[in-house]
């Protein structure tokens, strides 16, 4: 199998509810010599277009919405192409158009050109993501899951072929995935935690979209302890 993933950390700032946080983002390249899929570009996209190289880019999915990895995505998505009809398509679901809706709509705000700012509030995601949608690169198949509750079209990513799920920000290793420990709907999340890891092999890989990787055993063994964060969750 030629398929491989790569690896790349980048640090940035995310604004959720008027707080800021910095954050260290994983991106994954998931392709061979020639193509790849770039799975949660974040932060810093000369730094993810240098790792991808002379490769083509496929498309470029996003796991959420929120900001830091909307900020780069379209120079992701072009990676150096400057005729929009070739730029890689860019996926996200659709239950996220709000955020993405709102980032562009402020980015517009901000634009002295009427006619740029009129383009950015056009703008809108070339694929809608839905649960079971599967996307090739190779002879790999990725499959989507949808994991709501970090945000409401917070998606996974699964590879049998490759033996990892990629699980965003709905699961980091040890606890539940968050932007600096604020949960949007934490009891959603885990549901979508619990059904996501339920049929899926002990011994995944799971890589994050923040930090260290785990195994798919590791933190379904965790799993039934989060419970009592929902409920410090609910007191607050």
């Amino acid at each position: 199998m030629d398929v491989r993933i790569e690896q790349v950390v980048t640090s940035g700032r995310v604004t959720l509810d008027d707080t800021e946080y910095e954050v260290e983002t994983n991106t994954y390249i998931v392709g061979d010599d020639e193509e790849v899929i770039v799975i949660d570009p974040a932060n810093d996209a000369e730094a993810i277009l240098k790792e991808v190289g002379d490769r083509e880019v496929m498309a470029v999915l996003l796991t959420d919405g929120n900001e830091h990895h909307l900020a780069v995505v379209l120079e992701v998505a072009a990676a150096g192409e400057e005729d929009e009809e070739n730029w890689a398509p860019i996926a996200l679901h659709r239950s996220d158009r709000r955020l993405w809706r709102d980032y562009f709509a402020l980015l517009a705000r901000e634009e002295e050109d009427e006619d740029d700012a009129k383009a950015l509030r056009a703008l809108e995601a070339d694929i809608w993501l839905e649960d079971g949608g599967v996307f090739e690169i190779g002879d790999v198949q990725l499959e989507v899951t949808h994991t709501p509750g970090h945000t409401p079209g917070s998606v996974c990513v699964i590879s049998e072929q490759l033996d990892v799920l990629f699980s965003g920000d709905t699961l980091h290793r040890g606890r539940p995935g968050s932007i600096g420990g604020a949960y949007e709907d934490l009891r959603q999340q885990l549901n979508s935690i619990g059904s996501l890891l339920t049929p899926l092999p002990k011994d995944m890989r799971v890589l994050p979209g923040q930090g260290e990787e785990t195994t798919v055993g590791d933190e379904d063994a965790r799993w039934e302890s989060w419970g009592a964060l929902a409920t410090e969750s609910d007191d607050e």
